[in-house]
């Protein structure tokens, strides 16, 4: 049920640490994001075309393990929540292929913005349709 990519972590993605810096694993949920969009018929010129898109208010991310340039991670999200109105949230979770270790679990928040304005806006019922919860997410949610 989640949307997933795989990324193959990048030298240039390195922090002085020698792993790969936080800001990247923000890059990679994002990455995902689009992907899902791009894969549910939602790429972002039917947003334009629609004048909406969803727009990121809050991100929780417990970084649970370090990954280094040529390890390979699977990406994947979950929409948890569409109100249908304004917000929606996704959770996600990064794994080390060659473990299978949890290296990243996050949440994120978005509310619907109207584009030209940048200011909220209600949600078109092509999101509430292709972004809706599915029904064992949402009662795993709520055990």
């Amino acid at each position: 049920m989640p949307h997933t990519i795989e990324i193959e972590a990048a030298s240039g993605d390195a922090d002085g640490y020698g792993h790969i810096n936080n800001s990247v694993y923000l890059r990679w949920l994002d990455q995902c994001v689009w992907d899902h969009c791009d894969a549910m018929g939602i790429p972002p010129e039917k947003c334009k075309a629609l004048n909406r898109g969803f727009a990121a208010v809050r991100h929780e991310i417990d970084y649970l393990s370090s990954v280094y340039p040529g390890e390979k991670v699977a990406v994947s999200n979950w929409v948890t929540k569409n109100d249908g109105r304004l917000r929606a949230e996704r959770r996600f979770q990064i794994i080390r292929l060659s473990d299978g270790k949890t290296v990243l679990r996050a949440k994120s928040d978005y509310i619907c913005t109207d584009l030209s304005t940048g200011k909220p806006a209600r949600v078109p019922k092509e999101f509430v349709e292709l972004f809706s919860v599915h029904p064992q997410v949402s009662e795993k949610l709520n055990k």
